[in-house]
């Protein structure tokens, strides 16, 4: 009933609604009925597709098999409708690898035509976000261009409450004061909303950012998870909505080093969306060209394509490939 994918070592779940039906778990008939009542059937699923069956839980794994569920489709034809689940129950507006493992599971099933498709993603956060996917092969991988469209940039854009103007490189940044408590080197913040929101975190030294274990450290996890989280399981502070954490430091003309943190599910190996939200911050205050950016994440490299016109940066592409786990 679920497969597994990989793209970069975040893994998801993917499950069509018809299967959830059959195993008693009661979706609605559209996606976005079933994103206005996440509530009644998210925890469900997530136990049903992403728990550890009992007894098989490998050593110092985490607590699910998988970064998230992906839901879908809910057509036969483009374009397609997903849900994408984060591991505590709510709903993610968009994900770079998650969309891309999505388009995987299509191409195997027959359904992604050779010239691409719109893939519509429904939450609970406002309209279901649109992403042209095409299928394309990057230095002999077979994977996928998403278009990720424009953009934004500031506090304003993810609702950031209380945060301070400072300066990074020359540039107007952020700076976000539970992150800078945590660490002093973590000043100066870029925020990013490419579908979702961002809080991209810069940094003059690679030494200052943080690796995956110690994110998952208990002390350090649950001070992040209070920054990164909405209200109730975190603080919603200082985006009340919630903000997926990056930190990204220069490793050499068009490279990005980074560590990402998400909201609705912790560190993870990589990420699409975060890698993509990295290589525009990196734009913002001058550390990278238009053209292609390698954003470099412990599960691998993301190349990020930005498109730049009169000083402008108009749209961000991302290429991802996914496997079939067995």
């Amino acid at each position: 009933m679920t497969r597994f994918y990989d793209a970069r070592g975040n893994i998801y779940a993917v499950v069509s609604p018809q299967a959830l039906r059959k195993a008693g778990i009661a979706l609605p008939a559209s996606a976005a009925e079933c994103a206005a009542s996440r509530r009644q059937w998210s925890e469900a699923a997530i136990a049903l597709c992403c728990h550890w069956p009992e007894g098989l839980r490998p050593a110092n794994s985490k607590a699910h098999r998988s970064d998230g569920l992906l839901i879908g489709p809910f057509q036969a034809a483009a374009p397609f409708d997903v849900l994408i689940v984060n591991t505590d129950g709510s709903l993610a507006e968009r994900s770079g690898n998650g969309l891309t493992i999505f388009s995987q599971a299509l191409t195997e099933q027959g359904l992604m035509p050779e010239q691409g498709a719109v893939v519509r993603v429904h939450h609970d956060k406002g309209q279901a976000l649109e992403t042209s996917v095409k299928p394309a092969t990057v230095e002999g991988v077979r994977g996928f261009w998403l278009d990720l469209g424009q953009p934004g940039f500031g506090p304003e854009v993810v609702g950031a409450q209380t945060v301070e103007n400072v300066q990074f490189n020359n540039r107007d940044v952020s700076h976000v004061q539970p992150l800078a408590q945590l660490n002093p080197d973590w000043a100066h913040s870029q925020f990013v909303r490419i579908g979702n929101p961002h809080c991209v975190t810069l940094l003059s030294d690679a030494a200052a950012l943080p690796s995956n274990e110690q994110m998952r450290e208990s002390t350090l996890n649950q001070r992040l998870t209070a920054i990164a989280y909405a209200m109730p399981t975190g603080a919603g502070n200082p985006c009340p909505a919630g903000i997926n954490l990056q930190w990204a430091a220069l490793a050499s003309p068009q490279k990005i080093l980074a560590r990402v943190f998400e909201r609705g599910e912790g560190p993870t190996a990589s990420s699409g969306t975060s890698a993509s939200a990295v290589a525009c911050a990196a734009w913002r205050v001058g550390w990278v060209e238009s053209g292609e950016v390698h954003v470099v994440m412990p599960g691998g490299i993301a190349p990020v394509l930005l498109e730049v016109s009169e000083g402008e940066l108009l749209r961000v592409k991302l290429f991802g490939m996914a496997r079939l786990m067995d």
